[in-house]
């Protein structure tokens, strides 16, 4: 049940499409390539008031810019080793790289999730949900 959620939250993280650099130039884009770490929490946007609840305190994501976008390999424990290599669509915004995608990571781990992230040169955050969960992850510079 963790680790989906995890997952989703890589997946978060997850997509398949291109990336696109929409109104920027590549090089107003901030480097987001590299080594992360932080956490993920599940979160019910039903009720504000409840801050999220951590998950597990073991997550790490390595970004690499790939032609069509960048993939992200995010791997951990949360009661088992978990390892995710998820495709990002990415486009720059300002000195921001927003993410979004779709990821399916089998029913062991909660099935398809959809998310949304934004990542500059310190810090990458994100949403996730699908059709049981939704949380956040937020992860800084290793």
């Amino acid at each position: 049940m963790k680790t989906f959620a995890l997952a989703a939250t890589l997946f978060m993280f997850a997509a398949s499409a291109p990336s696109t650099q929409t109104g920027q130039s590549a090089a107003q884009a901030p480097d987001v390539t590299g080594e992360w770490t932080g956490i993920w929490s599940a979160y019910n946007p039903a009720q504000p008031a409840v801050p999220p609840k951590e998950q597990c305190k073991s997550l790490s994501a390595k970004v690499v810019k790939k032609s069509d976008g960048y993939e992200a390999t995010f791997e951990g424990d949360c009661g088992r080793p978990y390892k995710y290599n998820i495709t990002m669509e990415g486009r720059a915004a300002g000195k921001t790289v927003l993410f979004k995608g779709t990821a399916d990571l089998g029913p062991k781990d909660g099935g398809v999730y959809d998310w949304i992230g934004r990542a500059t040169d310190k810090e990458f955050v994100g949403f996730y949900t699908n059709a049981y969960y939704t949380g956040v992850f937020t992860l800084t510079r290793k």
